[in-house]
């Protein structure tokens, strides 16, 4: 019973999932936008998904950035294809500088670290470990 979360892009959509408890979030893949829903079906063959938890962009100010329409559509589509499993949005401000910061301070080559794939993946663990304690903390 797991939780994915998504790092949407109309290029590229992050995802990372968490443990069947629910308690740590991992990095899972990263696909092209537009194969993000098989992705998911066959993923959903395999695992049990409780929720979907997706990035909301937003300005500094909290205001919707411009991106945030095509966040919207990608959310409306998940719950046309999959009603059974509920979608959340959650403010995802400033996950990517976060998760580039953190892939710079890992170590690893600048080659690596300037690898889109990798810091989309990085901001969907973000997302979900941000949903996750924030989840706990309503409890």
């Amino acid at each position: 019973m797991r939780i994915l979360a998504f790092d949407y892009g109309t290029k590229r959509v992050g995802m990372a999932v968490t443990d069947p408890l629910q308690l740590i979030a991992t990095a899972l893949d990263t696909v092209h936008a537009k194969d993000v829903l098989d992705y998911v079906k066959s993923y959903l063959d395999r695992e049990v998904v409780t929720a979907f938890v997706v990035g909301m962009p937003r300005q500094v100010d909290g205001t919707e950035s411009e991106s945030a329409q095509h966040v919207r559509g990608f959310v409306r589509t998940l719950r046309r294809v999959f009603p059974t499993i509920p979608v959340e949005t959650i403010d995802e401000r400033f996950t990517s500088k976060m998760a580039s910061a953190s892939i710079a301070q890992s170590g690893m080559a600048k080659k690596k670290r300037q690898d889109k794939a990798l810091v989309d993946r990085v901001s969907a663990v973000l997302i979900l470990q941000s949903y996750l304690e924030r989840r706990d903390f309503q409890r």
